[in-house]
């Protein structure tokens, strides 16, 4: 899903599609079926810190063991900058990692370009229909796959029970409204630190703030006849982004252009009385290095984000897809690297630290506590980003974390809707 990049427009749009097309056209680097040498050094690219390092340690081990002779290295990135990364990276055989994790959102434009092998023959033996569905049709072009699921989740709230009892809140809210009324509660309950945040919502965070622009029944593209087009414009989606402002204004005091990244941090300190993330959070807050995990369960709780109706609202459907590059010469060692990732004993790791698994069977392992009701709940109303060919155009040129940064900082929804909509309607049809 997940979860972030500063590229101009132009050399997105254009560069992204153009190169990796040239990229996918040429067949002897990029034909999977060539197996490439029986012994090398797999290269893996996994971004930020959801991946757990049990699960980095285990991916590396086995397939040693697997493959003797053969090394394998995990490579992290970061998600700032990644659609501009992979683009040089994945167009150079002498550069390009051999296995690469990328957002959900962006597979699209990278399987249209012909960045990544097909991998359409692996499904069944990688879990076929036990796997993600939804993930694997946005990695889908003309019946081939070229990605396979990663884990996925849906943005729910982690709050602090001792904030709601200090600041005179009973129970959970279960509307829209009473979230915001209790976001705002909690940010005059605590005047200090000045960065207090009832609800923490920095500038850029975009991907929580479309849960409100399709609460009032907005979007932020649509598909007008085959052509996509921005719709932030809308009378609906104005309305959402009025939420969102209302939101900065006065229950946030996230830095107003600053992004989502690391906010367990403040949230353990105690500075932040909600905040919206997906489910791997947990992760880092269970883990003594990074978060405070004496306090989960006893201090910490969970729900999911109420819509205006009472039911949950619809939040993004974020997470990640795995990939082999088109010019990997290790395409067989490769495809051993992504069927451990697959494998029951990699995706239980995923599981049990909060990611909602690739292999739909191993749900359950989520467990049956407030932790898991939340993640069902949120799931059961969640959206994807719109599935237009170049939607990883308008992630990677920033125009929505600009957008809400603008609006976080006062300026005015209807005009900043409308630079918005002519941004994207360059860069939504790739």
């Amino acid at each position: 899903m997940r979860i972030k990049k500063t590229l101009a427009v132009v050399a997105i749009a254009t560069t992204a599609v153009a190169t990796l097309a040239a990229c996918g056209s040429d067949s002897s680097d990029g034909d999977s079926s060539s197996k490439g040498p029986d012994k090398a050094d797999i290269r893996v690219w996994l971004n930020g810190t959801d991946t757990p390092q049990e699960a980095r340690d285990w991916l590396k081990k086995t397939f040693e063991e697997q493959n003797p002779g053969s090394t394998l290295t995990v490579e992290q990135q970061e998600w700032d900058g990644l659609v501009e990364k992979l683009t040089t990276s994945l167009s150079s055989a002498s550069e390009t990692p051999d296995v690469v994790e990328i957002g959900n959102t962006q597979a699209p434009t990278f399987t249209s370009a012909g960045a990544f092998a097909d991998q359409t023959d692996q499904l069944a033996s990688l879990g076929g229909d036990d796997l993600l569905q939804g993930f694997v049709d946005g990695a889908t072009v003309d019946g081939k796959t070229y990605a396979v699921p990663y884990y996925a989740g849906s943005k729910y709230i982690f709050y602090r029970k001792d904030l709601f009892e200090a600041a005179g809140i009973t129970a959970v809210p279960t509307t829209l409204d009473e979230f915001i009324d209790d976001a705002i509660k909690l940010k005059k309950a605590n005047p200090k630190p000045a960065n207090f945040s009832g609800f923490w919502f920095p500038g850029q965070d975009w991907r929580n703030g479309a849960a409100f622009v399709w609460d009032k029944g907005g979007d932020l593209a649509t598909d007008d006849g085959g052509e996509w087009k921005g719709s932030l414009e809308s009378e609906e989606s104005i309305a959402g982004l009025e939420t969102a402002q209302k939101l900065f204004s006065e229950a946030s005091g996230a830095a107003k252009d600053g992004n989502e990244a690391d906010s367990w941090t403040p949230f353990c300190a105690g500075e932040i009385g909600m905040v919206s993330a997906p489910g791997w959070i947990k992760g880092l807050i269970l883990d003594p290095k990074t978060g405070c995990p004496d306090t989960y369960g006893k201090e910490i709780g969970v729900f999911a984000l109420p819509g205006s109706d009472g039911q949950p609202a619809p939040v993004l459907l974020g997470g990640s897809d795995i990939a082999i590059a088109a010019k990997s010469a290790n395409q067989g060692l490769a495809q051993k690297a992504v069927a451990l990732m697959l494998s029951k004993d990699y995706q239980t790791i995923m599981a049990k630290a909060g990611l909602t698994p690739a292999l739909t069977s191993l749900a359950p392992l989520l467990g049956d506590d407030e932790f898991a009701q939340a993640t069902i709940a949120a799931a059961s109303n969640a959206k994807l980003t719109p599935a237009a060919p170049g939607w990883a155009n308008v992630e990677g040129s920033r125009v929505l974390e600009d957008l809400f940064s603008a609006l976080a900082q006062g300026g005015d929804p209807a005009e900043l809707a409308a630079k918005a909509d002519e941004q994207m309607n360059s860069q939504l049809n790739g």
